[in-house]
């Protein structure tokens, strides 16, 4: 199930998106305000964000430009400045795509389902420094050597490599890795980050370069 980031200071339109979406299978999740969104976004995983343009304290402006300084979730605008000058500024700040208000709701569904389709195309290969992360084979590879990792060490180097310069706590790895009613221990984290260093570091990538302990808290791919 797709996670859709639902953000418009109008909760008539959040409810109406809701409508839309949820019946489709996508799990929305509502904000009513840039700030609420982004706090989310920094500690939640979201497979797309529906932005609104034109709202108070944060427009959507400056809250895409804040996104695609930690992530790249994809974004589309739903709003009602449709000139092609804010579709252009949009998308040159970050937007995956532009729909406009008021928009047909086979249409909507059609351009996230492109989006998303084209952000799992992106995401299936990952390549790092040299270091190559390959969800479709479920291999991964450094120098043209292979890298022998468990299922588990390898969702959690994904993830990270999706994610730069994103924290995540022991508990928000667990739940995006085991779900929310697994009894799993934050060591089981520590372990498996130990074994990904490891393993990386004897195929001689300099992974103490970038797996970083951000201490109190978790861990964070930077560089």
């Amino acid at each position: 199930m797709y996670t859709v980031l639902l953000v418009d200071d109008e909760k008539r339109m959040l409810d109406l998106l809701e409508l839309y979406l949820a019946p489709k299978g996508y799990r929305c999740v509502k904000c009513e305000s840039g700030v609420a969104a982004i706090r989310y976004l920094e500690n939640n995983k979201a497979d797309l964000v529906l932005l609104d343009v034109m709202m108070p304290e944060m427009d959507g402006w400056e809250m895409c430009k804040q996104i695609r300084e930690f992530s790249n979730v994809p974004i589309i605008m739903v709003t009602a400045r449709g000139e092609t000058t804010d579709v252009v500024q949009g998308l040159k700040i970050g937007a995956d795509d532009y729909v406009t208000k008021p928009f047909d709701e086979s249409e909507l569904l059609a351009r996230i389902e492109a989006v998303l389709r084209r952000s799992v195309g992106k995401q299936a290969k990952l390549e790092f420094n040299g270091l190559v992360w390959d969800e479709a084979q479920h291999k991964v590879q450094y120098a043209g050597h292979d890298i022998f990792l468990t299922p588990k060490e390898f969702a959690i180097l994904g993830l990270f490599l999706k994610n730069p310069n994103r924290v995540f706590s022991r508990e928000q790895l667990i739940v995006t890795l085991w779900g929310y009613n697994a009894n799993t221990e934050e060591r089981t984290i520590d372990s498996h980050v130990k074994n990904i260093r490891e393993k990386l570091r004897q195929a001689g990538f300099p992974i103490d370069q970038f797996l970083q302990t951000v201490w109190g808290v978790g861990y964070k791919w930077g560089g």
